[in-house]
């Protein structure tokens, strides 16, 4: 039978300290209800002691997001652990989470502890937490830089005083996946050893790319919790995805014998709504939630798409909330992208229509990067149905400034001849379309203007 894996998420303690994010209380409990909608086990809503405004958000989720467990961060000091449970009153379930520092550079340089203090003030910052609740958490910051015995001595004591997860977290990004595997099942097997009731976590940081890679790593070798963010979003160069462990185990279970309870349709919405609140966007290449993940512009990927979506697609796009087997036009794409977009827009064409249009569509997107709707509409409009009476723009015109009025002179080859319009306005654009209105003698409006670069630009 496989272990339940707990999912903890820390985007509103960890991810909001990433660099220019600062969450409102309600923005926060916004977030918190959307994770319990997604069915996240833990949600650490802040730190606290840190700020009134946190000690706000933490009490208020507590006393109104329901269904998942509610953490609140704490230093070992006395007065941080007081304020955890004072804003984790209202909490269905709470729990604290106590952390201390224990790297050589931590404690000489930022502490400035000897390591018997810091195993004392460990095992008393879990007694107090634990005499206000059964769920207390501990984590030995910058584990992964911290001597492995004194690592290990640590959390002894902390499991002695009561803890009941573990957390061993890569606060710097610093680990391997081969070696942080190697320093879990340690870990595992002199920590947790005969308290069956302890549960292993690892909090990863992806400073060398790698967080989701040593979370994965941590779970086949018996961590049972993984702590993360929502689009990996954190300290420095982030936390480790949710998302991506989320999927990463279902999509791969044949190699993580795990299961996890989150509503996965849920991860895209939950994803948009943290990037609209914290102002970070959202990468387009971003596993699972990027939007580019299940798009494709390669001719030979589109064949495969649009044939099977299996052949370059290993999840359902439906299943985290997105859609999958997207057709982008582009550079890249063959006649087997060409031909789905013109059916979806309900274009049928013969095959040396088609193939017209087609050599007309690859001209242009050499030159643009992204071909629209409509612009795929004049190419079939230009080389498909060209009426009997054809209009050429050979030139256009335009001049103004600040003391004259804007005047174009357009340029048409019409009934067999060429002919000049001009026409003044507001601006040049509003010129050029008086002059093209005169030159067709009609009462039409402008409905779009817009400026498309050809190229990618700045």
């Amino acid at each position: 039978m496989s272990d339940r894996l707990i999912l903890f998420d820390t985007t509103l303690r960890d991810g909001e300290q990433a660099p220019g994010i600062a969450l409102s209380p309600d923005e926060k409990v916004a977030i918190a209800q959307q994770l319990a909608k997604l069915r996240i086990d833990v949600i650490e809503a802040g730190f606290a002691a840190s700020s009134p405004g946190d000690f706000d958000a933490v009490s208020r989720i507590a006393e109104n997001v329901k269904g998942p467990v509610i953490a609140s961060l704490a230093r070992t000091h006395p007065d941080d652990i007081d304020q955890a449970w004072d804003a984790l009153r209202g909490a269905e379930r709470a729990r604290i989470h106590v952390f201390m520092s224990t790297s050589q550079v931590h404690m000489e340089k930022m502490l400035r502890m000897t390591p018997d203090e810091v195993l004392a003030a460990s095992a008393e910052g879990v007694k107090r937490a634990r005499s206000y609740c059964d769920d207390v958490e501990f984590s030995p910051q910058d584990a992964t830089r911290t001597d492995p015995d004194f690592l290990m001595a640590v959390c002894k004591v902390a499991v002695e005083a009561g803890a009941t997860t573990i957390n061993i977290p890569d606060t710097v990004g610093y680990a391997i996946p081969t070696d942080f595997a190697e320093l879990i099942r340690r870990v595992y097997a002199e920590v947790r050893g005969d308290h069956d009731d302890v549960v292993i976590s690892v909090h990863c940081h992806n400073d060398l790319g790698l967080a989701v890679a040593n979370s994965l790593a941590a779970i086949s070798a018996g961590a049972r919790q993984i702590e993360g963010a929502i689009n990996g979003i954190g300290e420095r160069a982030g936390n480790t995805s949710i998302e991506e462990v989320i999927m990463a185990v279902r999509t791969r279970s044949d190699r993580f014998d795990v299961t996890v309870e989150a509503d996965s349709t849920q991860i895209f919405e939950t994803s948009r709504l943290v990037s609209r609140l914290t102002g970070y966007p959202v990468q387009y290449n971003k596993a699972v939630v990027g939007r580019n993940a299940f798009a494709h512009e390669a001719g030979i990927h589109q064949h495969g798409v649009l044939r099977d979506r299996l052949t370059y697609e290993i999840m359902d796009a439906a299943s985290v909330g997105q859609e999958g087997g997207q057709i982008i036009l582009g550079k890249h794409s063959g006649r087997a992208g060409f031909a789905d977009t013109l059916t979806k827009m309900g274009i049928v064409l013969e095959d040396e229509a088609f193939g017209k249009a087609f050599d007309r569509f690859k001209q242009l997107a050499d030159r643009k990067v992204h071909i629209t709707e409509d612009e795929i509409r004049a190419i079939v409009e230009d080389e498909v149905r060209q009426p009997q009476q054809s209009t050429e723009l050979v030139g256009l015109h335009v001049a103004g400034g600040d003391e004259v009025t804007p005047r174009a002179v357009v340029r048409l080859r019409m009934n067999g001849g060429e002919q000049e319009f001009t026409g003044e306005g507001d601006g040049m654009v509003h010129a050029a379309f008086a002059a093209i209105r005169q030159a067709f003698d009609l009462d039409a409006a402008l409905v779009d203007y817009r400026v498309v670069p050809v190229t990618s630009g700045a």
